[in-house]
């Protein structure tokens, strides 16, 4: 259907003139971002061009060609773009005030200039000259702020999200009410209601219970519903498979509740999991292309990491050497489990007293640790203890990006009490991972369950675009230090 509905009689007033795509268009809003965000990036150049030499008579062909000054505009957007997904601009669960908003892009504009003047140094060409790529910094500042302004009151217009219906209205289906209940939570549906099943305890607020007075496929057409998430306590012979079948046919979109909160939260909901999801559910690449590439992968970024940081890791072990002196250690190298759950020997700087863990026993970091030297808290912080893996990288022991490597102590006993740990070492660990961004620093049984959650969504889902975003914006957690121990 691409016009208006017809108006029905049941129909809630804010939807009466709104078509079905258009409501989906809330679900895929990243890439409206990236489209819009692009284009106001290219438009800044042009209009910089303009304002720069507005008194030409032919702005453009006096300031180059119209398809190099397109070229230049391309490479202007794009690299801006970098600099904002590495500060997590484009992160759906971001949460942020209206000022770290501003700062967040006020760094990835300052990174993404960083980066053209590298750019412009190798290729020449593409370079905009100083007036005009600050006045395409200020102006691409500014529309994209206002888009930003705009969008989110935008995309947080009810009418415009996916109306979301509940198959289900026991426990299992309550906790989308008790864990996706911020408004950020649902940036892209409305859950319409819950429809109660027949051997489900009702366990959502009466005023939020559908009883549809129609067969389910009609009762879901007539209230516009885009989705429905299959969520009831007990599915064997419980379902309307009959039902659920004519919905598909009529092009709503069926999904199960532990897949819903996969994709709108970002990880595994392992209270809902059971080993027949996980067989069944798809993801899980391993095949000899996707090894290649990671592999490929991790060697070109270990090697190019070594080599813009080498600064950095003459720098960090002259300072070891000077707060230690001769005979101190700089480096520290201690056993971590890998890929198939075997041991390898990861190497760090050294960022604690000697005699750390004097008695023997593996011991988690704390906040404010009072082994940490003077020196280990600083490049803690900076994550520079962190460089000398690059090594381990390039041997093979880990990737740039996958879950953290954890001691064979604490494997041995979160094994033994968290469903699926042993899963996260079916890749190898990485120096950047997708728990590490969306969890700080676990130091306990229960981080490290919620760390769990975000592990397997990386095993089960992992490519290397997501690898290539994940190292991208790995850059906001070493700038604002979070999770830092």
């Amino acid at each position: 259907m691409t016009g208006a509905e017809p108006v029905k009689p049941g129909d809630p007033p804010q939807y009466r003139l709104l078509p079905r795509f258009l409501r989906h268009t809330a679900s895929r809003w990243r890439s409206v971002v990236l489209a819009v965000e692009f284009s106001l990036l290219v438009l800044a150049v042009v209009l910089a061009v303009y304002l720069r030499f507005f008194t030409y008579e032919a702005p453009l062909q006096a300031y180059s060609s119209l398809w190099l000054q397109l070229a230049r505009a391309a490479a202007f957007a794009l690299f801006i773009m970098f600099g904002l997904t590495a500060m997590g601009l484009y992160q759906a669960h971001l949460r942020e005030t209206w000022f770290g908003a501003v700062a967040r892009q006020g760094l990835g504009f300052l990174l993404g200039a960083t980066g053209l003047l590298v750019l412009y140094y190798v290729l020449p060409e593409l370079a905009l000259g100083r007036g005009v790529l600050g006045l395409a910094l200020l102006t691409g500042f500014a529309l994209i702020g206002l888009f930003r302004v705009a969008s989110a009151r935008l995309f947080d217009l009810e009418p415009l999200k996916r109306r979301v219906l509940v198959l289900g209205a026991g426990e299992r289906a309550a906790l989308i009410e008790q864990r996706l209940r911020r408004r950020a939570d649902r940036r892209g549906f409305h859950v319409v209601g819950y429809v109660p099943q027949a051997h489900d305890k009702t366990c959502v607020p009466a005023e939020k219970l559908r009883h549809p007075d129609l067969p389910l496929a009609a009762w879901a057409q007539r209230e516009r519903i885009d989705e429905i998430v299959v969520g009831p306590d007990e599915r064997r012979g419980a379902l309307p498979m009959d039902e659920l079948l004519r919905c598909r046919q009529a092009g709503i979109n069926l999904i199960d509740l532990v897949g819903f909160f996969e994709r709108e939260s970002g990880k595994i909901k392992l209270g809902l999991t059971d080993p027949s999801w996980l067989v069944f559910s798809g993801g899980f690449d391993s095949s000899l292309l996707r090894r290649l590439s990671k592999r490929a992968f991790d060697l070109v970024a270990a090697g190019l990491l070594l080599v813009l940081t080498a600064p950095a890791l003459l720098a960090v072990a002259l300072a070891i050497r000077l707060e230690s002196g001769r005979g101190q250690p700089i480096l520290y190298r201690q056993q971590r489990v890998g890929l198939n759950n075997r041991e390898f020997t990861l190497v760090k700087f050294r960022s604690m007293r000697t005699d750390a863990e004097r008695d023997g026993i593996a011991q988690w970091a704390s906040k404010d640790d009072d082994r940490v030297t003077r020196t280990g808290r600083f490049i803690r912080r900076a994550r520079l203890d962190e460089l000398p893996q690059l090594w381990n990288i390039l041997r093979g022991d880990m990737s740039v990006v996958g879950p953290r490597p954890e001691r064979p102590q604490f494997v041995e006993h979160l094994a033994g009490k968290l469903r699926y740990y042993n899963l996260r070492h079916c890749v190898r660990p990485g120096l950047a991972g997708w728990a590490q961004l969306r969890y700080p620093y676990g130091a306990s049984d229960d981080d490290a369950l919620e760390k769990l959650k975000y592990d397997l969504f990386y095993v089960k889902n992992n490519n290397l675009l997501f690898d290539v975003l994940i190292l991208i914006q790995t850059v906001e957690v070493v700038l604002f230090g979070r999770g830092v121990r």
